[in-house]
C-alpha cells in the first residue's frame, strides 16, 4: 500500500476529511472522503464516499458534543480502513497572518503563532486548529500541515492590502489579507487543464458559498480580492453581512451593545438569515413568496455584480467570470441574477446551458466567457501538504 494523507476541515458544526493515496511518482489519488455532520445538535450523521461517490458509510449518531467527539468518530473508522497511518496530516487553516504565505510543518511554535490569530476568525481558526491539538497529544509522531486559506492573496501589491489607516496599524498586522485563497488556487489551476485559453487572462471567480468572496486574477495570480481584514468583509453572505460601514458598529456601541453581542450579530444572524428572517439557506430563499426572501436575493445578485465590475479595475478589464462553490455551481438562478446585471460589460448567457451547470454557460455571442467550475480545495491541502514534507516522504 502507498502512504496516504489525511486532509481535515474542521468547522463548527461539521468535520470534513479526504484521504489522498501517493504513489511512487508523488501522484495524489483521493480514495474516499466524509465528513461527521449535525456536531453539537440533535441528530448528527456520518457519511463516507469513495473516488466515484459510492457511499461507503452513512449513519445517524447518538451524539456528537463536539469537534473531540467527531475526531474520535472519523480516527476509529480510518483505524478500521488503513493498515498503516498516515504519513501526513492537512490542515484547512483560514488565517496565516502576514507571516505565511504558503504551507509549513506545524510545530509548537507555529501552533502559538496561529492561536493568536483566533480574534481574526472567530467563526474558524479554533475550530481549524482543534483537530490538530488532538492529533499532537493522542499521535505526536504523525507530521501535520497548515494549508492557509490567506496565503494565495500574500502576491498581491502592498498598496491593495493596505486600509487608509495610519501606517502604524498596516505594521502590527492590520491589513487586507483575503481569504477562500485554497478554493481560487485550485480554480486557477484547474483552468488550465479545461480552459487553457482562458486561464492566462483577466478572470474574476466567484467563490458563492456560505461565505462568499470574488478574486480578481491575471494569468493565475490573485490581485484582488473582496475580503478583508476578516472573513466579514465583501460580499454578504449566510450569516454575514459582507461590506458595512464602520460607523454602524460605533452606534452598535452606543447603543449600549458588547463585543460578544456584536460578534455574535455579525457572524451568526446577518446577512441572508438576517435579511430574510427567514434562512440563511440560497435554496430555502429562492423557493420563499415572501418578500423578504426576493429582497435578501436581490441584495445578493446586487452587491455581487457591484463587486465583480469593481475587481475589473485591478485586471483593466475582464475575459472570464468562474463561478464555484455550493450557491456558485448549482444555483442558476443566482448566478443569471448576477449576470443579468452585468449585461452592459458584454456578458450575454446562455440560459439552457446555465440550467444544466454546463462547463461554460455564456451565449456564444457573449463578449465575456462564463463559466461553472466545482472547487476542491481538498485536493490543494493534499497536494501543498505533500510538497512541504516531500522530503521525508
Amino acid at each position: 500500500m502507498h502512504d496516504v494523507i489525511l486532509v481535515v476541515n474542521a468547522g463548527s458544526s461539521s468535520l470534513k476529511f479526504q484521504v489522498y493515496e501517493v504513489n511512487d511518482t508523488q501522484r495524489l489519488a483521493m480514495r474516499f472522503g466524509g465528513q461527521v455532520s449535525g456536531i453539537g445538535a440533535e441528530q448528527p450523521a456520518f457519511r463516507v464516499k469513495d473516488d466515484s461517490g459510492k457511499e461507503l458509510e452513512s449513519r445517524r449518531l447518538d451524539a456528537v458534543a463536539d469537534l473531540a467527539a467527531a475526531q474520535q468518530v472519523m480516527a476509529e473508522w480510518l483505524r478500521e480502513c488503513l493498515s498503516r497511518p498516515p504519513v501526513a496530516v492537512g490542515h484547512r487553516i483560514v488565517h496565516g497572518g502576514p507571516d505565511m504565505a504558503r504551507s509549513v510543518l506545524i510545530t509548537r511554535e507555529i501552533l502559538e503563532y496561529l492561536e493568536a490569530l483566533a480574534p481574526l476568525a472567530p467563526l474558524h481558526q479554533r475550530n481549524n486548529l482543534a483537530p490538530v491539538h488532538v492529533i499532537f497529544e493522542h499521535w505526536p509522531d504523525i507530521r501535520q500541515v497548515a494549508c492557509f486559506d490567506t496565503a494565495f492573496h500574500r502576491c498581491q501589491d502592498p498598496m491593495v492590502q493596505h486600509f487608509a489607516l495610519p501606517q502604524s496599524f498596516y505594521d502590527r498586522g492590520v491589513r487586507r489579507y483575503g481569504f477562500h485563497g485554497l478554493s481560487y488556487e485550485y480554480i486557477a489551476e484547474r483552468l488550465r487543464e479545461v480552459l487553457p485559453q482562458v486561464a492566462g487572462g483577466r478572470v474574476i471567480a466567484a467563490h458563492l458559498g456560505s461565505g462568499v468572496s470574488a478574486c480578481a486574477m491575471v494569468n493565475g495570480v490573485s490581485r484582488e480580492t473582496t475580503m478583508g481584514f476578516t472573513a466579514l468583509d465583501g460580499l454578504p453572505m449566510a450569516t454575514r453581512p459582507g461590506r458595512l460601514d464602520a460607523g454602524v458598529l460605533l452606534w452598535m456601541m452606543e447603543q449600549g451593545m458588547s463585543h460578544d453581542e456584536i460578534q455574535d450579530l455579525l457572524y451568526n444572524r446577518s446577512g441572508m438569515k438576517g435579511l430574510s428572517g427567514i434562512s440563511s439557506d440560497m435554496r430555502t430563499l429562492l423557493a420563499s413568496d415572501e418578500p423578504s426572501a426576493r429582497l435578501a436575493v436581490d441584495y445578493f445578485t446586487y452587491r455581487a455584480a457591484e463587486s465583480i465590475a469593481g475587481l475589473c479595475v485591478a485586471t483593466a478589464g475582464l475575459d472570464a467570470l468562474v463561478f464555484t462553490a455550493g450557491v456558485g455551481e448549482n444555483a442558476p438562478d443566482i448566478r443569471a441574477g448576477i449576470c443579468a446585471r452585468l449585461e452592459w460589460l458584454g456578458i450575454r448567457l446562455d440560459h439552457a446551458e446555465n440550467r444544466r451547470n454546463a462547463l461554460t454557460i455564456s451565449h456564444a455571442d457573449s463578449r465575456i466567457g462564463v463559466h461553472v467550475l466545482p472547487t476542491n480545495e481538498e485536493y490543494i491541502i493534499a497536494r501543498q501538504t505533500c510538497e512541504t514534507i516531500s522530503g521525508v516522504l
